[in-house]
């Protein structure tokens, strides 16, 4: 007599000692792979996130990844008393099954307000992808066994690396936008063995993570850059079509959906009533270049705007600038702009002027992604602003403060008529969607640079020091 085929499929899962949610074909897990939208949207979730609603608890080294939430585990990185390291979690109880140090030799220079555990894992049920900018990517089976490691940093870049690897089919994707030698890499999931490399030449430092396309039956590798976005063919990384008009740094992670993608991006200096420009080269080195050398060194940049970025305009790093590298980021300064593309893609090359549906220049985010959700758009910016707009026409349908100071790292989430939005400080507020009224806050006291993450009918919200698990009961 055969066994029904769910019973087979648990002996298997035993057998074999895989996590059940593996052998039936869970999705991949990895930064945003989700929208930041719950897959089964339905499912009840908590409005309150207080101690009725707390099903654990667990204290966690300091880290600003999100958790990598699949089958029965959570993985994290953590930084701890200069120790990098990869964490995974028991995700019913929150206790830690593993932990694994990187082999790292030193630790890249990094934001004050960032930490070199930024990056979050990735996984496809079989093998853990880790990405750390001190050392490269680092692959463990799910029990925590070195598969392979490929060394690739640290990167000429003082704000660190932070932008998240994912998962195409049996693909890895890693984009590396730095001060110099900026990439995007495909590597084989089984070995780590490089696929294709494509040169970025000409983009500048940013921190987004990329996302998958698929168009005509045609996957492709899509990333918003310093003044660009990009698509790429997944199979051979040939450039495939892009569209220019985007902010000087990217840290956020586009949306998509409706048809269209949604790319969000901000930088200081880019609104167009509050611009930075360079003076010419020639300008320059008549009014600061004191002992006629033709470069100009730190003590001789009077500009502040050229002072708080010398070592990025410093290209070569021999302590002067010159024209070459001076006219580079003025280029930087002179194209940028602050707005939220709503763009449909079609064709091939140049989409500019093309492909936008609608743009939207207010209430912008600067590291948090935007969210799509029931056919609206939500933009959380510095300073408690929270911005709802329709998806289909951008039309601003409600404005509102949710604080008055505080900075937002974190990207918002959503599930069950609710969206969550975590704010440095520790403040969590949650939403009804479709009032876009706040319901519920709490202020958790600890730092919050990771995006919640919703799976299962479950919340895990990772503060400075802890990671909590919310359900509705």
């Amino acid at each position: 007599m055969k066994l029904p085929r769910l019973v087979s499929l648990l002996v298997l899962a035993v057998a074999h000692c895989t996590p059940l949610a593996t052998v039936l074909g869970e999705e991949l897990s990895y930064f945003r792979y989700d929208g930041g939208v719950a897959d089964q949207d339905q499912q009840p979730l908590p409005e309150r996130l207080d101690d009725d609603s707390l099903l654990w608890r667990m204290p966690l080294a300091s880290g600003h990844s999100t958790p990598c939430v699949y089958g029965n585990s959570i993985y994290l990185t953590t930084f701890e008393n200069d120790e990098l390291a990869t964490v995974a979690l028991d995700r019913r109880t929150g206790e830690q099954c593993w932990k694994k140090v990187a082999p790292a030799t030193r630790l890249e220079q990094y934001h004050s307000t960032s930490s070199p555990a930024a990056a979050t894992p990735a996984c496809d049920g079989q093998r853990v992808y880790i990405f750390f900018g001190s050392y490269g990517l680092l692959c463990y089976d799910l029990e925590g066994k070195l598969v392979w490691s490929k060394e690739m940093g640290p990167f000429q870049d003082e704000f660190g690396s932070a932008s998240s690897p994912i998962l195409v089919d049996d693909k890895l994707l890693v984009s590396a936008d730095h001060d110099i030698h900026s990439f995007l890499m495909a590597v084989d999931c089984r070995t780590g063995e490089e696929i294709w490399r494509v040169d970025r030449a000409g983009f500048t430092r940013s921190y987004a993570t990329p996302i998958v396309w698929e168009a005509a039956g045609r996957k492709q590798i899509v990333v918003a850059g310093a003044l660009q976005l990009v698509a790429y063919d997944l199979d051979n990384g040939e450039k495939l079509w892009w569209v220019n008009g985007l902010a000087r740094i990217v840290n956020t992670t586009p949306a998509q959906g409706l048809g269209l993608l949604y790319v969000a991006t901000w930088s200081p200096g880019g609104d167009t009533d509050a611009r930075i420009a360079m003076p010419s080269w020639k300008a320059a080195l008549e009014s600061w270049d004191d002992n006629g050398d033709g470069l100009l060194s730190h003590e001789e940049a009077k500009d502040p705007d050229v002072l708080d970025r010398f070592y990025r305009i410093d290209l070569n790093q021999d302590g002067g600038l010159d024209e070459a590298e001076w006219n580079k980021y003025a280029r930087v300064f002179e194209l940028a702009e602050n707005s939220l593309l709503a763009i449909r893609p079609g064709g091939m090359g140049d989409l500019t002027g093309k492909a936008v549906v609608w743009q939207y220049r207010k209430g912008l985010p600067y590291v948090p992604s935007p969210l799509l959700y029931h056919e609206r758009l939500y933009l959380v910016k510095n300073g408690g602003i929270l911005t709802c707009l329709d998806a289909k026409s951008g039309r601003m349908q409600k404005q509102l403060r949710l604080s008055s100071s505080e900075n937002y790292y974190a990207s918002p989430v959503a599930g069950d008529g609710k969206v969550y939005l975590a704010s440095e400080p520790g403040v969590v507020n949650v939403l009804d969607a479709a009032a876009c009224r706040v319901v519920f806050k709490r202020d958790f006291g600890e730092r919050t640079m990771a995006t919640p993450v919703i799976a299962d009918g479950r919340i895990y919200l990772r503060t400075e020091q802890t990671l909590y698990c919310f359900e509705r009961r």
